[in-house]
């Protein structure tokens, strides 16, 4: 397997398990927070699309796809506390998005070289991810940093154990 195998495996693998948890929520669900002091699926979702054009934009200007008008803002972490339904899309919207800004990551992932992955990150990001190919991999399992918000809720919502 070569590094940007490795990259794709670690994106199925994340998409599967968050997508998965998300897969049987309807869309009145998506904002139930799990608990006092945690961010809504839905907010959740928008902020995970949200970075992943965010992170490509800074390792691959230009390669990153465009988010509608307002989704960064709507999803922004000063926006987290909102439980105003009409700034949040249901579950199908968020999926369909995040295949359209998933598509654009690999395309960009694709057209990187192994020199290019070991390139410096952008400044700001060094201190935790020193390389593209960090950055990449940060990209990667994001969603899985996440996931464990959805297990809760799930949970008080009765659904069924999934992994």
């Amino acid at each position: 397997m070569q590094g940007k195998d490795a990259i794709r495996s670690a994106m199925k693998l994340s998409d599967m398990v968050y997508r998965g948890y998300m897969g049987d929520l309807d869309d009145s669900e998506l904002l139930r927070r799990p608990s006092e002091g945690c961010n809504h699926i839905a907010w959740q979702t928008g902020h995970l699309i949200s970075s992943e054009v965010s992170l490509v934009e800074s390792i691959a200007p230009g390669k990153a796809y465009a988010l509608p008008e307002g989704f960064a803002e709507a999803h922004a972490k000063d926006k987290a506390d909102s439980d105003d339904a009409s700034a949040f899309l249901g579950r199908d919207e968020y999926f369909a998005l995040w295949d359209k800004v998933r598509a654009a990551t690999l395309e960009a992932i694709d057209g990187m070289s192994d020199e290019d992955l070991d390139a410096e990150s952008p400044e700001h990001f060094r201190g935790f991810c020193p390389t593209v190919g960090d950055v990449v991999m940060l990209i990667s399992t994001h969603p899985l940093m996440h996931a464990g918000q959805l297990v809760p809720l799930r949970r008080k919502l009765g659904k069924p154990v999934l992994f």
